[in-house]
């Protein structure tokens, strides 16, 4: 079975946002669109009382959906877009839907003037517990957003689109984070920007204080861990652009700067499978809370 886009979809702007992210990926995947609305279950005394109206339950559960995909056919011609409605815990019957996905999108309310994101405890959970890569779209994101400006000074979908970056951790890089970094960037046809931050070892935190002499010397080392670790990436994707940065710093405010000059920005979160529970991590947690891009979230052991 073909695998496709999977939109968490419940009407909202921000799930609307992610629709339309959602058509314009499938486009440069090949792919189909499937929008899943989740109805959860209500206690059996609140499901006997007439607190939804036949009328208006049908038209959450059934119009809503569907003219949201009549409206994504007519915007995204050849984009092949269903619906699907599932019960359950949204982030659960999400993590479900997302099993046979290539990606499963969804939607998050704008931080208004910060410009990053608002993820509330569903998205947060969804994230941490699917497996298949979870992209982030903010409510209001525009396809031009994606793109460069044009001779004009005016972003236009005309125009090229903005770099791929993608946060590398150089002490466990995984091949599925930089692999979907690298593709991402290739269906562009945009630069990688690589942005590893790194901080001195304990001792040095601790102990005294950072000289310039150490500093230079341990960014030298970190530069060329990364270098190396890109060498054998390069050489398979060798049409893209790759801008490798290593900065002593934050990563997570190193990835939310480049992110206001990114189309797409992409972290990992590493799988946990024991009684401790799905994990998300700091700095991926700090990303999708602030980026001004679109965040994809890419699980790996």
């Amino acid at each position: 079975m073909s695998r496709t886009i999977t939109v968490g979809f419940d009407g909202s702007p921000e799930s609307r946002a992610a629709a339309e992210w959602a058509a314009r990926e499938a486009k440069l995947r090949g792919l189909p669109v499937r929008l899943v609305q989740v109805w959860e279950p209500v206690p059996e005394p609140m499901a006997q009382a007439p607190l939804l109206g036949v009328e208006t339950r049908q038209h959450w559960t059934e119009r809503v959906p569907r003219q949201a995909a009549e409206g994504l056919r007519l915007r995204h011609p050849g984009v092949e877009v269903t619906t699907e409605h599932v019960s359950g815990r949204p982030a659960e019957a999400l993590a479900r839907a997302a099993q046979d996905a290539e990606l499963l999108v969804l939607g998050s309310r704008g931080l208004g003037g910060l410009g990053g994101f608002l993820v509330g405890s569903v998205g947060l959970a969804a994230v941490a517990s699917t497996e298949r890569p979870v992209v982030l779209v903010r409510a209001g994101e525009q396809a031009t957003d994606e793109h460069e400006m044009d001779k004009a000074g005016i972003p236009s979908t005309a125009a090229p689109f903005r770099p791929v970056v993608l946060g590398l951790d150089v002490g466990s890089p995984d091949e599925a984070l930089i692999g979907f970094a690298f593709d991402a960037a290739t269906r562009r046809n945009v630069p990688l920007h690589v942005v590893h931050g790194w901080n001195p070892p304990p001792y040095y935190a601790y102990g005294m204080a950072l000289e310039a002499a150490v500093q230079r010397e341990l960014a030298g080392i970190e530069s060329t861990v990364l270098t190396e670790e890109l060498r054998p990436w390069r050489q398979k994707f060798p049409d893209v652009e790759v801008v490798a940065e290593s900065r002593y710093g934050s990563p997570s405010n190193l990835l939310i700067d480049a992110s206001r000059e990114a189309s797409l920005v992409v972290v990992g979160r590493r799988i946990r499978r024991s009684s401790v529970g799905a994990h998300i991590g700091t700095v991926t947690h700090a990303v999708l809370h602030h980026a001004t891009a679109p965040v994809a979230v890419v699980a790996h052991d």
